[in-house]
């Protein structure tokens, strides 16, 4: 990948350029959903525009210390992070890459729940504390699932190249591990029946609560950035593989975009689960995804 390239992807498609509206699209796209399923109007489709630089103007808390230089920094590091997830994803035919590039993607996508962990504690707030404490375990439930799962697609294939990955055929061991991931994600962008860390009815906005302005107009965006980079990693897991730059790219969004409203529906059918229920559920149900996907990897390359 030259260094043209990779600058194309990161900053125009499928990076920033695209991104950062596809994240607000995605965002109405979820609440609408939601609102349509409990007979709402809900918002409309520049709302979460709209909040965004509504955020932007308002007045942030003072901070001093390192625990305000660190609680400023944590935004910006998650929207950096998750803008380079999607940078990175496969979605033009011969787009590049470098080997590895999948070890990357699965770091930066983990960035930015790891800072929300960071900045609720940061803030000294018990219920960004609490909120906080609710995502360290629920993170470290379900990315043994979605680990697991990327990385048994990627040893049947004996790559960790994302683009590589793209051109899979469609096989019973791909749509394992594809059904695994998206089983996780509710609980990566924080939607029901995951939604606990942020549980407004009981601790407030959890780890957001000590937020506001352009600080909290950061962390939007960062959760935005995860919905695209989310239901991008499945499209271009799933979708066909293709010469021609456009077909490529409105099968990546169509995908996209189906997926957000599964997830979306998801959302709005189910209530919160408690903190041990959902634990329970990642470690002993969706487990078996990531068990089978990985004997079915193993019983592979013994047979290949």
């Amino acid at each position: 990948m030259t260094l043209i390239t990779a600058l194309a992807r990161l900053l125009i498609f499928p990076g920033l350029v695209f991104a950062m509206p596809a994240a607000w699209f995605f965002l109405w796209v979820e609440r609408k959903s939601v609102a349509l399923m409990q007979e709402r109007v809900g918002p409309p489709f520049m709302q979460p525009f709209f909040d965004f630089v509504k955020l932007l103007g308002k007045e942030t808390p003072p901070r001093t210390g390192i625990g305000g230089m660190l609680m400023r920094a944590w935004p910006l590091i998650a929207v950096s992070a998750a803008a380079g997830a999607v940078g990175l994803l496969p979605v033009l035919p011969s787009s590049g890459g470098f080997q590895g590039d999948l070890i990357l993607l699965l770091a930066l996508l983990e960035l930015p729940s790891v800072c929300i962990i960071a900045a609720g504690f940061s803030s000294r707030s018990i219920f960004a504390e609490i909120g906080s404490a609710r995502e360290a375990a629920l993170s470290v439930s379900y990315n043994i699932v979605f680990l697991l799962a990327i990385v048994s697609i990627a040893a049947s294939q004996h790559t960790f190249r994302l683009e590589a990955l793209a051109a899979l055929p469609a096989t019973p061991l791909l749509w394992l591990g594809v059904a695994a991931i998206l089983v996780c994600l509710p609980a990566k962008l924080h939607i029901n029946p995951f939604s606990l860390p942020n549980a407004e009815q009981e601790i407030y906005a959890g780890p957001m609560t000590e937020y506001a302005g352009a600080e909290l107009a950061m962390w939007e965006l960062a959760h935005g950035l995860e919905w695209v980079a989310g239901v991008g990693l499945v499209a271009t897991l799933v979708a066909p593989h293709v010469h021609a730059v456009w077909i490529a790219a409105c099968i990546f969004i169509a995908i996209s975009f189906a997926v957000v409203l599964l997830l979306s529906v998801l959302a709005a059918a189910t209530a919160r689960l408690a903190i041990d229920s959902s634990v329970r559920f990642y470690w002993q149900c969706t487990l078996i995804f990531a068990v089978l996907a990985i004997s079915s990897a193993i019983l592979m390359r013994f047979w290949s």
